[in-house]
């Protein structure tokens, strides 16, 4: 198994091309972040290079954050900022080599939402792919989200499926799902042909994979066993330094010489 280390959580306490040299003295194969846009492209793109990760996916900015936002592309009437956020994210992805971008929802319900959410979901598709890049929708547990408008698999297949367009995938987080749906290991198998990326971290606590309800050791198996290759995204919340919670990557590490 490969693994990017997801930045907006591991190493968040140092600067972003800090965090990327990190990651790699860690022995993650890539790095994936959240909203990098006060870092200067160059900045991020030399320590990639000087690294040799790939930042595998950002977020589009979630809005203003301080009135509550996270997220605008299924706000009616926001159809303006959430199109500037996709621009955004877009020029930012393609100055650094990233192939996905996450374009977040935000707190929305019903009909006019999901027609907002399809119309810019197109916006971005379109926009992005002729730079190769993936655009990714990740449903939110209630939980931790309460009010975001995409909340199940099921919810993002129909939306994939209304877009209708092929750089369009799934970000199935195993921990959203888990506390959404459960069924891990069975949802990953059905759904793998629409999933753009896997990320993970432990349940309840989203900290690190080693404990918690999900015996990652399985469902690490059965994402390896189904032929998907492409790193998993450690999205979790360290409790204390990253560097101490590296246990479970090491292990996996050491077992590759």
């Amino acid at each position: 198994m490969r693994f990017s280390a997801n930045l907006g959580f591991l190493w968040a306490d140092r600067p972003l091309p800090e965090a990327i040299r990190a990651a790699k003295a860690s022995g993650f194969d890539a790095v994936e972040c959240h909203w990098p846009y006060d870092i200067p492209t160059d900045a991020v793109k030399a320590a990639l290079d000087e690294t040799g990760l790939q930042m595998l996916g950002l977020n589009t900015r979630r809005g203003a954050v301080a009135a509550g936002d996270n997220g605008l592309s299924a706000i009616p009437g926001r159809e303006a900022e959430a199109r500037s956020a996709i621009d955004e994210g877009i020029a930012y992805a393609a100055a650094i080599g990233t192939p996905n971008i996450h374009v977040m929802a935000g707190f929305a319900a019903g009909y006019a939402a999901r027609n907002t959410f399809v119309s810019n979901l197109k916006y971005a598709c379109a926009q992005s792919a002729p730079h190769g890049i993936t655009i990714l929708i990740e449903p939110l547990n209630k939980y931790d989200a309460p009010g975001y408008f995409l909340t199940t698999t099921d919810q993002a297949l129909a939306i994939i499926e209304a877009v209708g367009m092929s750089n369009l995938k799934l970000m199935f987080d195993c921990y959203h799902v888990q506390l959404m749906e459960g069924d891990l290991s069975h949802r990953i198998e059905t759904l793998l042909p629409s999933i753009g990326h896997i990320q993970f971290a432990s349940v309840p606590g989203r900290g690190s994979p080693d404990h918690g309800e999900i015996n990652y050791d399985h469902v690490f198996r059965v994402i390896s066993d189904l032929g998907y290759g492409r790193p998993l995204g450690a999205e979790y919340k360290p409790d204390g330094s990253t560097d101490d919670t590296l246990g479970w990557l090491n292990d996996r590490v050491a077992k590759r010489v």
